[in-house]
């Protein structure tokens, strides 16, 4: 479904600099730094992640750009029996979401990792030993404005490549956006590194998916009528055997790409 005629995508402005906001992580007690802190050495933190749980044996899931954390301390709040890490690239929005989960669940939740971290490099954090249940991919940025930003998406094959090295066997990612043509191209991305449809939708509210928690991002987009595209994706066990860095998403392949993901759910829907 395409945006109300005349209605351009939302344009996120980068956050004013809070001076607060690095003393207050540097002194959190599950905040960890893996840009320039002491673990931000390449390949400290792999293997390292379950022990800093209060309970290292619950399920793990990782949200990647986590922004201000609004939906994410809710989710943190209302599920004590899993354990988060929530990873953004910014200080200063890191800042805030720290407050806001410490708002809703106290000051040192037992269940949540807050990292600062450049998610490109995600494999150098993550690795085998995390055996993560889920990842979250919530209206990350969708790089359309030229072809060859399209590597830097979230979704894009050299990130999903990275996910399946820490991901446990069908684990699964969730993945919700405001932008019809990131959806599209991810839906072929998914298809081609190995992830099976579990559910997609194209108006996450009308559907009446659940559970849904609803971050700032969202709240502007639907109150605009711009619906949330949505979708569950199961890794595979399966490797793919192609060079992500290499990849272009050309008509073809795109094409193609969801032709087989649309058979895959309605071979899924009909085993139901």
């Amino acid at each position: 479904m395409l945006r109300p005629e005349g209605q351009k995508r939302v344009t996120v402005m980068h956050m004013r600099t809070k001076k607060w906001a690095r003393p207050e992580l540097q002194a959190c007690p599950f905040f960890i730094d893996a840009i320039k802190g002491p673990e931000a050495k390449t390949g400290a933190l792999r293997g390292t992640w379950r022990p800093r749980f209060a309970r290292p044996e619950l399920p793990l899931h990782i949200e990647m750009g986590c922004g201000k954390a609004v939906s994410t301390a809710k989710m943190i709040a209302e599920n004590p029996e899993i354990n988060f890490i929530a990873a953004d690239l910014s200080a200063d929005i890191l800042g805030v979401a720290r407050r806001n989960i410490t708002d809703a669940c106290g000051e040192n939740p037992g269940n949540v990792q807050l990292v600062m971290a450049d998610i490109c490099f995600v494999d150098q954090m993550f690795g085998p030993q995390e055996q993560a249940e889920r990842i979250y991919i919530h209206f990350c940025n969708p790089w359309t404005e030229h072809p060859k930003h399209e590597k830097r998406r979230l979704t894009h094959p050299r990130q999903l490549m990275q996910y399946r090295t820490f991901l446990k066997e069908s684990g699964e990612i969730w993945f919700k956006t405001d932008d019809d043509t990131l959806f599209e191209d991810s839906l072929a991305y998914f298809e081609l590194c190995g992830f099976e449809p579990v559910t997609i939708g194209r108006d996450l509210h009308a559907d009446g998916f659940t559970p849904n928690y609803i971050s700032e991002h969202e709240e502007k987009y639907t109150a605009l009528g711009i619906p949330i595209k949505y979708g569950v994706f199961r890794m595979k066990p399966e490797t793919p055997d192609f060079d992500p860095t290499r990849f272009r998403l050309t008509p073809g392949v795109k094409k193609e790409a969801i032709e087989r993901m649309n058979r895959g759910i309605i071979l899924s829907h009909g085993e139901e």
